[in-house]
């Protein structure tokens, strides 16, 4: 059990009879009677529900022991995705459903972090982007400013807005929470 103000992204706790990660943790202040406030963001690794909660800094949380292994996406059957450990060879079936949108993410050989509580995976937490190939890109726009954005499809069959420069064949660095464009990494 940890004080509130212990808290740190990324902990898993038990919240409600609910495990839950940690997002984002900021102590607020209190003045004059008003003693301060942990605000806490956190995941529900159950249903993917994001709550805001405010702790009193002696409120007791019970952090739960969780495994991460690092592991590599191989396949995907049926509605899992499985995925295996570079070190021990174990493959992890996981279900579709604890993955979310972030399965358009997924090519073979990318690597996650598994957070497993009691052998059995939870979450996986995804690096912050990615590099993805470009399939297909209309020609550019000549008569439009070079600030404008064109839709391009990805080799995992995602479009996404990027600027006009960019061909098929390029690689391009994409951020993993919001499905965006950030920069061209080889072309």
């Amino acid at each position: 059990m940890l004080t509130a103000t212990d808290l740190k992204r990324g902990m898993v706790i038990r919240h409600q009879g609910h495990l839950s990660q940690i997002l984002s943790t900021d102590f607020h202040q209190g003045g004059g009677k008003m003693g301060g406030l942990q605000h806490v963001r956190l995941r529900n690794l159950e249903t993917g529900a994001v709550i805001e909660v405010r702790l009193r800094p002696d409120e007791k949380a019970e952090v739960v022991d969780i495994d991460r292994k690092r592991l590599e996406y191989i396949y995907q059957d049926g509605e899992f995705f499985v995925f295996m450990s570079p070190e021990t060879f174990d493959q992890a079936p996981v279900h579709s459903s604890l993955l979310g949108d972030k399965t358009r993410f997924l090519k073979e050989g990318t690597e996650v972090t598994g957070l497993f509580f009691e052998g059995n995976p939870v979450t996986l937490e995804f690096p912050e982007h990615v590099d993805l190939r470009v399939t297909t890109s209309p020609p550019p726009r000549h008569d439009q400013e070079t600030s404008t954005y064109k839709s391009v499809t990805l080799e995992n069959g995602m479009e996404i807005l990027a600027p006009q420069f960019i061909k098929e064949g390029d690689i391009l660095r994409v951020d993993t929470e919001a499905g965006k464009y950030m920069e061209r990494v080889a072309g």
